[in-house]
Parts: structure tokens; C-alpha cells; sequence
């Protein structure tokens, strides 16, 4: 599993115009499946994104998480983060699990951090998405489950 995290002041995803998921000050998550990806790695993910430390406290130090902010996240399925580029030009998405496993993966992990108490909005898995953000920082780290 792959997860692009950007602190955000606000963000937005629109299918056809139509606004699907919104917040405010919170994490947008662009996340890829990979299709070795198992439950394991999606509670894993979860916790670290809910405990990950990167909102400033009274002293401008990097020591608050989602948790304290009591921030939402704004969840966005994206295979394209599996793209392999080692040969030739054209991106490959082999490592990417397959939409329906994706699909699984992905809600279970919105659920996850659900159960940690945040407030979870969502593009539209498979949908071609216009993607909204108003990057805060801009702080913006990669996470990797295979880093575990």
C-alpha cells in the first residue's frame, strides 16, 4: 500500500462538476493497492496516518497528529501511484491490485481510520476525478507499507 499524505487547508473532489468530498483543514490521501496488499497492511497504514505527527503545536514544532486536530481526511483511490516506469515510456500497473480487491481494500481502509475517529470523505473509486487543494505547507509525505 502506498499513500501520498498532504497536509491541506482545504480539498475537494469532483466527478462531473459534482462535488463528491470535501474538508477543510485535514490530509488529503492519494492511495494506491498494490495487489500483494493484505487487511494487515491497510490497519497499518491507518494507524500511522492517524497518529502521524506533522500539524505544528504552540511552539511551530511538528507535534501534532489528526487525532489532536480532530481533522478529516479526504480519501482518494489512485492505481496510478503502482505505475512502473523502469522500461520504456509508458507507465505499467501490474502491481496494482485489481478493482475489485481494490475496491475492498480501499473501503476498509477508509473504515479503518473511521474507527480511529476521523471524519472520512472519498472520491468516487474508478471515476475519472478533478482533484481540488489548497496544499498547506506545503507538507507532503510518501508512505509505504512495504517500510514497515
Amino acid at each position: 500500500m502506498r499513500v501520498i499524505v498532504q497536509r491541506v487547508k482545504k480539498a475537494r473532489v469532483e466527478v462531473d462538476q459534482e462535488v463528491k468530498g470535501q474538508i477543510e483543514a485535514g490530509f488529503l490521501l492519494l492511495v494506491g493497492i498494490a495487489k500483494t496488499d493484505q487487511e494487515e497492511n491497510i490497519r497499518w497504514m491507518a494507524k500511522k496516518i492517524a497518529h502521524l505527527r506533522v500539524f505544528e503545536d504552540e511552539n511551530q514544532k511538528l507535534n501534532l497528529s489528526l487525532l489532536d486536530k480532530k481533522y478529516p481526511v479526504l480519501s482518494v483511490s489512485q492505481f496510478t501511484l503502482y505505475g512502473d516506469t523502469k522500461r520504456g515510456n509508458r507507465p505499467s500497473f501490474t502491481e496494482a491490485a485489481s478493482g475489485d480487491e481494490a475496491i475492498r481494500l480501499f473501503e476498509l481502509f477508509n473504515d479503518a481510520l473511521h474507527q480511529y475517529g476521523i471524519h472520512v470523505e472519498s472520491g468516487v473509486f474508478g471515476a475519472y476525478m478533478d482533484v481540488h487543494l489548497v496544499n498547506d505547507g506545503p507538507v507532503t509525505i510518501i508512505i509505504d507499507s512495504d517500510a514497515k
